[in-house]
């Protein structure tokens, strides 16, 4: 289980005919997964039904638990349950608080229900109700610290502490910023090796006692696939020379199964090109180097023709995540005669030199 907020309504708004109960109702399922001994607030929703909108009524809101008789009332009543307005306040929360709370939103015409359901954990179980967010390696990212702006009122400036895997993280410029204020933990350049678990904390005062809320993300990495090789943007190549590029790529700590790699030839894949098979895509090897994965797929030129120095050869290497291309050519490789008279060129301006510093002499 991560800890989440998962929403979803029927779409169901009926007249009360004055029926005190409710009975025919909308009814929006939220989950709250909480820790035990931290404040929480519970916020009724205000669903729409068709052109009307409930919020823009001004209804009456009453919260019960449900299997509880006896209505929440204000602080006067419980110091730490009350209901204010369209919340209901925990400060803090307790195990014995789990439970579906029901908000009803009533005027003299209409009358929606609202049913929220929260789990008070131990605070040992944080992992377990984590909130799951994904980064991108090898680019930068953000981490958000969710769900704090019901403690932050009036726009508030936050004081948050960040941890990864129990441990306090620095504003080291290189590889974390914490911008003073904000919900946002930054990373410069994210790793496979940064996934991980993270925890943000911040102190929330409330009538001279000082609370605390924990949230806890729990950090996945995802790897759009890296051609390494080929390095260099043209290969030479004679006429009639049998030649093979290869393309390797960089998965990362993916499998190997997640990632497609292919060649195309004027971006068209090469066995619909050359259906006598003189260029050929030679067979996918899955690589580990030191514990990390690549894949490296070869173009085998059987015969070189000089129609192939005119054709733009493409790796391609795609996943769910992503995708990268890099286009190579192949070039024509000097002839005999083409060298020999570059070898002459060299040797001729050798003697010239020679000559003249002779000459200088005498």
């Amino acid at each position: 289980i991560f800890r989440t907020t998962c929403s979803g309504f029927s779409s169901s708004l009926f007249s009360t005919d004055g029926n005190k109960n409710c009975p025919d109702h909308t009814v929006f399922f939220k989950h709250y997964y909480e820790l035990h001994g931290e404040p929480v607030v519970l916020k009724c929703p205000s669903p729409r039904y068709k052109h009307l909108d409930i919020s823009a009524l001004t209804p009456n809101i009453t919260w019960y638990k449900n299997g509880s008789k006896p209505m929440i009332s204000g602080r006067d009543e419980d110091p730490r349950v009350w209901a204010k307005g369209d919340t209901l306040w925990f400060l803090p929360a307790m195990l014995e608080d789990s439970g579906v709370y029901i908000c009803t939103r009533r005027n003299s015409s209409y009358c929606a229900e609202v049913s929220i359901h929260l789990t008070v954990v131990e605070k040992t179980a944080a992992r377990d109700i984590a909130y799951l967010q994904v980064l991108f390696t090898f680019t930068s990212g953000k981490i958000v610290c969710p769900d704090l702006w019901d403690f932050t009122p009036n726009g508030t400036s936050l004081e948050l502490k960040w941890y990864k895997d129990a441990l306090p993280l620095e504003d080291d410029q290189e590889k974390f910023l914490i911008l003073k204020g904000s919900t946002y933990l930054t990373m410069t350049s994210v790793l496979p090796t940064d996934a991980g678990y993270y925890t943000c904390k911040m102190p929330f005062p409330f009538e001279g006692v000082t609370h605390e809320i924990t949230r806890t993300i729990r950090l996945e990495t995802r790897i759009t696939p890296i051609i390494v090789y080929p390095t260099q943007k043209t290969t030479s190549a004679a006429l009639g020379s049998r030649m093979t590029l290869s393309c390797k790529v960089f998965v990362g700590l993916s499998s190997h199964v997640n990632t497609d790699v292919e060649w195309l030839a004027n971006d068209t894949a090469v066995d619909v090109v050359y259906k006598q098979s003189r260029i050929t895509e030679g067979e996918r090897q899955d690589i580990v180097e030191n514990g990390e994965n690549f894949i490296e797929v070869p173009l085998i030129f059987h015969s070189v023709e000089e129609v192939d120095f005119y054709t733009d050869f493409t790796c391609l290497a795609q996943n769910r995540y992503g995708y990268q291309v890099l286009p190579t050519r192949v070039k024509q490789e000097a002839v005999f005669w083409e060298k020999a008279q570059s070898l002459g060129l060299i040797i001729s301006n050798l003697w010239a030199a020679l000559y003249e510093k002779i000459t200088h002499r005498a």
